[in-house]
C-alpha cells in the first residue's frame, strides 16, 4: 500500500474582534494556547497552536482582531500585524460571528483578504446560538462569490472540528513538519505567563483600562523550597490606570495576582510565588512589536 503524503503549512485565522477565533484555536489544540476575552484587542500578536495528526501538521495562526479605525497606535500595530500575517501562508480561515450586526468591520476584513491567492475557508462560529439566525443568511451568501468552501461550527461547544481539519489538510502542500510532535505553541514560558496575566487584568479591569495595559515577566525560577518564582512588570500609561489595577487596599491587583497563580498551580502542578509590580510607562506601546 501507498503510504499516505505528510502535509503541513499555515492556516490563518482571521476576521473581526470577538468573533471566537482564539477560542477556535484552543478547541483545535486540545489545550489553552492563547487568552480570551469579551473585550475587544485581547490577542496582540499572532499566536501559533500547532495541531498533530497522521496525517500531517497544521499550524493555526491566530491574528489580532480587525477594528474598524486605526485611532491610536496601538490599533494600527496591531492591524499591520494581520496585514503581515496574510503573507506566506497556505489556508485562510475567516472567522466570523452570526449573532453579531454585520458592520464595516466586516467590509474591512473582506477588502483585506481579496488579494490574498490562497484557498479560503469561511468559518461561521456561534451557530449553535439562537441570536445567529438573524444575521447568518448574509455570511451563507459571501460564499459562492469570496470563498472555496463554508463551515458552520460551534468552536466553544466543539462541534464540526473534524470536518475543518479534514477541509484543511485536503489543501494543505505536502511537506516536513514545523515543529516537533512535543511542541503545540510557538510562545515560550515568559510570554505565555504574561499573557495568562494579561487575561486577568482585561478580566478584572474596566472597559478603558485594558488598551493600556502590557504585562513583561523578567523573571521565572524553581527555588530549593519547591515554588516556583515569577517576577513580571504591569505596564500601563497613566497613574490613574495604575491606581485602577492596584484598586482600593491593593485589592485589584491582589484578585489578579490570585487568579493568576491559581490557574499556574493547577497547570504545573507547583506552588507559585508571583511578585508582580505595576509602573507607569507612556511609551511601552511604541516598542511594542
Amino acid at each position: 500500500m501507498n503510504k499516505q503524503p505528510f502535509k503541513s503549512g499555515f492556516a490563518v485565522l482571521i476576521g473581526r474582534s470577538n468573533v471566537g477565533k482564539s477560542t477556535l484555536l484552543n478547541t483545535l489544540v486540545g489545550t489553552k494556547v492563547a487568552i480570551t476575552t469579551p473585550k475587544p484587542q485581547t490577542t496582540r500578536f499572532p499566536i501559533q497552536g500547532v495541531v498533530h495528526d497522521d496525517r500531517g501538521q497544521i499550524v493555526f495562526v491566530d491574528t489580532p482582531g480587525v477594528m474598524q479605525k486605526a485611532k491610536d497606535e496601538l490599533t494600527k500595530k496591531l492591524l499591520d500585524s494581520v496585514r503581515q500575517s496574510l503573507h506566506d501562508i497556505d489556508v485562510l480561515i475567516y472567522v466570523v460571528d452570526p449573532t453579531r450586526q454585520i458592520g464595516n468591520e466586516e467590509k474591512q476584513t473582506l477588502k483585506m483578504i481579496e488579494g490574498v491567492d490562497k484557498p479560503k475557508l469561511l468559518v461561521i462560529n456561534k451557530v449553535d446560538e439562537r441570536s445567529a439566525q438573524r444575521n447568518i443568511d448574509f455570511y451563507r451568501d459571501l460564499l459562492e462569490d469570496h470563498f472555496d468552501g463554508a463551515i458552520e461550527l460551534s468552536a466553544l461547544k466543539g462541534t464540526n472540528m473534524d470536518i475543518l481539519k479534514d477541509w484543511i489538510f485536503e489543501h494543505l502542500p505536502e511537506g516536513d513538519a514545523y515543529y516537533e510532535k512535543s511542541q503545540i505553541s510557538n510562545i515560550g514560558n515568559k510570554e505565555r505567563i504574561a499573557e495568562l496575566i494579561r487575561e486577568k487584568l482585561f478580566l478584572r479591569l474596566r472597559e478603558e483600562v485594558p488598551y493600556s495595559v502590557h504585562v513583561d515577566v523578567h523573571e521565572i525560577e524553581e527555588r530549593k523550597n519547591g515554588i516556583m518564582y515569577i517576577r513580571a512588570d504591569v505596564l500601563t500609561t497613566e497613574d490613574r490606570y495604575k491606581r485602577m489595577i492596584i484598586g482600593k487596599g491593593a485589592r485589584g491587583i491582589k484578585e489578579i495576582s490570585q487568579s493568576t497563580r491559581n490557574e499556574l498551580e493547577n497547570v504545573t502542578g507547583k506552588k507559585i510565588f508571583l511578585d508582580m509590580e505595576v509602573k507607569v510607562d507612556s511609551h511601552w506601546v511604541n516598542r511594542f512589536n
